[in-house]
Formats: structure tokens, sequence, C-alpha cells
């Protein structure tokens, strides 16, 4: 599945609120997220960029898709279902 090309870290964020990341802190323009959803803390940075980079946003999708213990086609099409 393709990736978003528009998405920014505020939005990001938002999305991944539903998998149970909060915003627990920001330095920068860089925010620190966790989720505790499967039993143990899970951290991830995601910059506050408009748009987030390719890459950048495949590898957090990958990086919660790790912690959640499913594929990442699964996790993108659960985000970005439209897209």
């Amino acid at each position: 599945m393709k990736l978003p090309r528009d998405l920014g870290g505020d939005e990001l964020a938002r999305l991944l609120s539903r998998y149970g990341y909060k915003v627990v802190r920001q330095t920068g323009s860089h925010m620190r997220l966790v989720s505790a959803i499967k039993g143990t803390e899970h951290r991830i940075t995601i910059p506050r960029h408009k748009p987030l980079r390719v890459g950048t946003l495949s590898r957090i999708i990958t990086e919660v898709a790790r912690y959640l213990e499913t594929d990442r086609q699964t996790l993108s099409q659960e985000l970005f279902g439209y897209r």
C-alpha cells in the first residue's frame, strides 16, 4: 500500500492515538509518544513536520507494526484506510 505524501506529524500522532499512543513531551519540533496497550511501554519520536518524509513515515509505521505484532500493510490500511 502506498503511504500518503501529505501527512504531517500532528495528524500521524492523532491517528496513532487509537492504538493508545499519547504525546508525553515535545522538544523543539519533535514529539515523544508512548503506548502501553500491549503491557509494555513503547516509545516513538515523531517530527512535527508537514509533510513527513516518506522514509520517516515508513520507519514509524514499521516500528508501530512490530510493537502491535501486526504487519505493515494491515496497519497502513487501518490508519490511512481510503488512501
